[in-house]
């Protein structure tokens, strides 16, 4: 059976690097848990590290993580639908919000459920994604402050994401400027102003992050190590936290090219070969995952000799060529992904989760 590794060593190698950057730069940090997919023992490990906020855009997962530790704040870091407003005042201690009917849903069960909700109001600085309108935003605001169980704590932003609008100190300067703005206009202080993300880690080793953006959201650079901004990685952080493990069911010598007519496969695609591939034959190796668990583009084996040949739903064809490595049925191919892989991974209830240290007993071999 496949399955995927969490190195809690290497994991809490990153934490501790992330913390005490953050620190030295007076910014407070929400680990974003999206990638874990609520997965309990996952995040059960996570929650051992000391981390204080948690930021999630699923119920489900803020409620596992509420499960496990009541006390451990947490973020619901999309606007809210109106199927969960309930759950929202009841599992995320802050929620990130752009439309004022929905706050005033929020306000209401707030109210029911005898709570002050706390909110951040996001600003849309280009990325199109959410957020309120510039223009529009002192208004929203002042709408906003009247509510009763609402209590503004922040202004966010989101970059990257949909576009790839990168942050700059322009953009964030923007941000600051809101928070002073409304400061002076209310007689208030926004504790946060939450301008940052992993791609915006960058800007704050050079120095170019403006003096009131204190609040960063932060997930791919916690469990990849990853330097977002230069699509890069950080060279004293760990990449390779997670790995996936996948069983060989098949080994044949085969011929490259298909014989019969071609149409198209699973996914709508028509395959076309090269005229010298005829005739050729190569060891292809079949392992136990496909499609519905993981899109072939978001994963690598660590095995560089091994090339991907093709995927159904269940299965991976995988081309050895002249198989030097020896590989056999039975034997466990290793293979790193990218963010999108590991989620599409952590989603697939066919996967085994388990987790590892530097205690673990070497159960993990590339060869039966």
């Amino acid at each position: 059976m496949a399955f995927i590794t969490l190195n809690t060593d290497k994991l809490k190698h990153n934490f501790d690097y992330l913390n005490t950057f953050f620190k030295e730069h007076d910014i407070d940090w929400s680990v974003v848990t999206k990638i874990l997919c609520g997965n309990k023992d996952y995040l059960a490990e996570l929650l051992k590290m000391g981390i204080s906020q948690y930021s999630d855009s699923r119920i489900s997962n803020l409620k596992v993580i509420k499960n496990i530790d009541k006390d451990a704040q947490t973020i619901y870091i999309k606007p809210p639908a109106k199927g969960v407003i309930r759950d929202v005042i009841k599992y995320a201690d802050i929620s990130m919000n752009t439309d004022f009917r929905t706050i005033e849903m929020l306000s209401k069960e707030a109210q029911k459920q005898g709570v002050t909700h706390k909110i951040i109001i996001m600003i849309d600085l280009g990325e199109l994604r959410e957020g309120v309108m510039r223009e529009d935003f002192i208004d929203f605001y002042a709408r906003v402050f009247e509510m009763k169980n609402i209590e503004i704590i922040g202004l966010g932003t989101n970059l990257s994401c949909l576009y790839g609008i990168l942050p700059n100190n322009d953009k964030l300067i923007q941000l600051s400027l809101y928070k002073q703005l409304v400061e002076a206009k209310f007689n208030i202080k926004i504790p946060f102003i939450s301008g940052g993300s992993s791609v915006t880690i960058p800007l704050v080793m050079q120095g170019l992050i403006p003096p009131g953006i204190n609040h960063f959201r932060v997930g791919e650079t916690l469990f990849m190590g990853t330097d977002v901004y230069n699509s890069d990685k950080f060279e004293n952080m760990e990449n390779d936290i997670f790995k996936l493990y996948a069983e060989v069911i098949e080994l044949y010598e085969k011929p490259v090219v298909p014989t019969g007519e071609l149409g198209t496969n699973l996914e709508g695609e028509t395959y076309s070969f090269e005229e010298e591939d005829y005739g050729r034959t190569t060891v292809r190796a079949i392992v136990d995952i496909g499609l519905l668990d993981i899109d072939m583009k978001h994963l690598d084996p660590t095995d560089t000799s091994i090339k991907y040949a093709g995927a159904t739903s269940d299965m991976v064809v995988l081309d050895l060529e002249e198989n030097p490595n020896k590989y056999k049925v039975g034997d466990l191919l290793e293979f790193t992904m990218d963010y999108m892989g590991i989620v599409r991974i952590m989603n697939s209830k066919y996967i085994e989760k388990r987790i590892i240290n530097s205690d673990t007993p070497a159960f993990i071999k590339t060869k039966a």
